[in-house]
C-alpha cells in the first residue's frame, strides 16, 4: 500500500478556540517522532480562526491507526471534549505524481 495522507478538519466553538490550539500544539513533536509518520503539520485557517486542519502522510495505515490509539489522542480529546463543534478526517491516497 502506498502511504496514507490525513486530512483532519477541526472545527472549534468560538470561545475555545486557544484552548483548542494550544492542546492540537501539544501533539505536534509527539506525533512526529511516532514511527511512521512523514509529516505532521498544523494549519489555522486565515479568516476563520475557529478552523484548524492537519495535513498528515504516514507510511502506511496500521501505523496511522496505532497513531490515533496512542495516549496523546485520548488526552486531546479528553481536554477538548466540549471545546469543538465538529472534527472531520479524511483518509486520502495520493492519485497523481
Amino acid at each position: 500500500m502506498t502511504k496514507l495522507t490525513i486530512l483532519a478538519n477541526i472545527i472549534a466553538k468560538e470561545d475555545k478556540v486557544d484552548l483548542v490550539k494550544a492542546e492540537l500544539l501539544k501533539l505536534i513533536d509527539i506525533t512526529r517522532s511516532e514511527a511512521g509518520c512523514i509529516n505532521y503539520d498544523l494549519h489555522q485557517d486565515n479568516e476563520n480562526t475557529a478552523h484548524f486542519m492537519l495535513y498528515e502522510n504516514w507510511q502506511t495505515r496500521e501505523l496511522w491507526q496505532t497513531h490515533m490509539a496512542n495516549q496523546h489522542l485520548s488526552e486531546f480529546m479528553a481536554n477538548t471534549q466540549d471545546c469543538v463543534e465538529d472534527i472531520r478526517i479524511n483518509e486520502m491516497s495520493v492519485i497523481s505524481d
